[in-house]
């Protein structure tokens, strides 16, 4: 279990907690899966403690300009690139080949720019408005949910590429034992902070999020690839903290 968490770690982090678990076998990197959204909220919880350091020091507006800052670092902008390339190879692209190019191809187009930058407003404006009453508790469980949809999403889909990609190991081997011990650490943590209701609503909502995705992605190139798995992680995280506010309305 350990080991499991730790690759999780490594892979989506850019904190190294240890020196013995860069080399992986594929079905690893898959059983790592199941850990996810525990590395969610670990980074959940290091930014929600930067949200409140700051929070006595700055106006509340830079605060969240912090804890953007703060997530796309810890996370080396992993799936902020998924992103843009994502939406550079669905939107550019003429054809599944061409598309399946231009998401490999390191550089980033006006498209995909785009996207990265109102991902990043939107973000930010989400957390500038978050209610003072749940904004620990979210902050603690946005990352969570994003890593939670990219195990679900691999479950479900085909890898793009023949070959897998860098994806590969993760699409082929992961399985629904994988999902379901990552939907137990997810709805443990976010009914803890947000209510056992409110956490079935969350998964719930997020699967809804993560088909149609998929849908999309199998419709452009036939299947997902890594990129769109950072590229869901992204969706969804902002999706669930515009939707926080909107939980307790809810009867």
């Amino acid at each position: 279990m350990l080991r499991s968490f730790l690759i999780a770690w490594q892979f989506l982090t850019a904190v190294p907690l240890s020196r013995n678990h860069h080399q992986p076998s594929p079905l690893e990197l898959a059983t790592s899966m199941s850990w996810y959204p525990l590395v969610g909220f670990v980074i959940g919880g290091g930014v929600a403690g930067i949200d409140l350091l700051m929070g006595h020091l700055f106006h509340p507006s830079v605060v969240s300009g912090i804890v953007v800052a703060a997530l796309v670092g810890l996370t080396r902008g992993l799936h902020q690139d998924g992103l843009a390339d994502t939406v550079d190879g669905l939107i550019g692209g003429r054809n599944r080949e061409e598309r399946l190019r231009i998401m490999r191809d390191p550089a980033i187009g006006a498209m995909g720019a785009t996207a990265l930058g109102l991902s990043l407003i939107i973000r930010y404006a989400g957390l500038t408005v978050l209610p003072q009453d749940v904004r620990l508790p979210a902050l603690m469980a946005m990352p969570a949910v994003g890593r939670w949809s990219m195990v679900l999403l691999a479950q479900l889909s085909p890898p793009a590429r023949p070959e897998g990609g860098l994806a590969g190991p993760f699409l082929i081997h992961v399985s629904w034992r994988h999902v379901g011990m990552a939907t137990g650490v997810l709805l443990a943590g976010v009914g803890l902070g947000l209510g056992w209701v409110n956490a079935c609503l969350v998964v719930v909502g997020g699967a809804g999020v993560v088909f149609v995705a998929r849908q999309w992605f199998c419709r452009r190139i036939g299947g997902v690839t890594g990129d769109m798995l950072g590229a869901t992680n992204e969706l969804v995280e902002i999706l669930f903290l515009l939707c926080v506010p909107l939980l307790p309305r809810l009867p």
